[in-house]
């Protein structure tokens, strides 16, 4: 096992160096709340984010719904889960494991201020609480549907990406969606290897 500090909390992997997130705990706003009020949030407070609402979030994103079938929170055709979730705070990457509802730290370097770089200059980025990037293996899905499994993938991110948006009001925080950025640049900042980034979302404290 290995003691790690995470946003100030002392935290215990497992052997494999998986630390599980506890179980969500669901804020009681209603689904026509969330969706009225959400905005694109630009201006973020220089404040983290705890381990209660990283939780949720991740879980919004690709948490298992039926643990005996392993069914995530977004539709994904055919059941492929092309999808990866990266999160990136102050205290490094952090990549989201859905079976486990865990997540497994890659880097320790707080890559926000590159992902903003990479992300031609928009540097409100780096101060976001944390910065939540969707990748893809697109073979996991093409492989069945072929080409049109291309158009399935694109599709499924933005059904993630709506549940991290709702889920972030829920949670009295703002988020902003991110496609303009350099895919091969921020592919290098997460070290990836098989997987493409497809869209960025900080998530933060609105700043008044």
């Amino acid at each position: 096992m290995t003691i790690m500090l995470l946003l100030g909390q002392i935290l215990v992997s497992q052997g494999d160096g998986v630390i599980k997130l506890q179980e969500p705990e669901f804020t009681n706003t209603s689904l026509e709340e969330c969706i009225q009020g959400r905005r694109s949030i630009r201006n973020f407070k220089d404040k983290a984010l705890d381990l209660d609402q990283i939780s949720l979030l991740l879980w919004a994103a690709q948490g298992e719904t039926d643990k005996e079938q392993g069914f995530r929170s977004a539709p994904s055709a055919g059941a492929t889960y092309p999808l990866e979730i990266y999160l990136c705070s102050q205290d490094g990457v952090f990549h989201y494991l859905p079976k486990g509802h865990g997540i497994k730290r890659t880097d320790t370097t707080d890559v926000r201020g590159k992902i903003a770089i990479a992300a031609l200059n928009q540097k409100f980025i780096g101060a976001a609480g944390c910065v939540i990037v969707i990748t893809a293996v697109f073979e996991r899905t093409t492989w069945r549907y072929g080409e049109r499994g291309i158009m399935y993938v694109h599709i499924e991110a933005g059904h993630v990406a709506q549940n991290i948006h709702l889920q972030a009001v829920a949670l009295d925080l703002g988020s902003v969606p991110i496609g303009a950025f350099h895919v091969d640049k921020v592919a290098d900042i997460l070290k990836l290897e098989d997987e493409i980034p497809l869209y960025i979302i900080p998530v933060g404290y609105r700043k008044d």
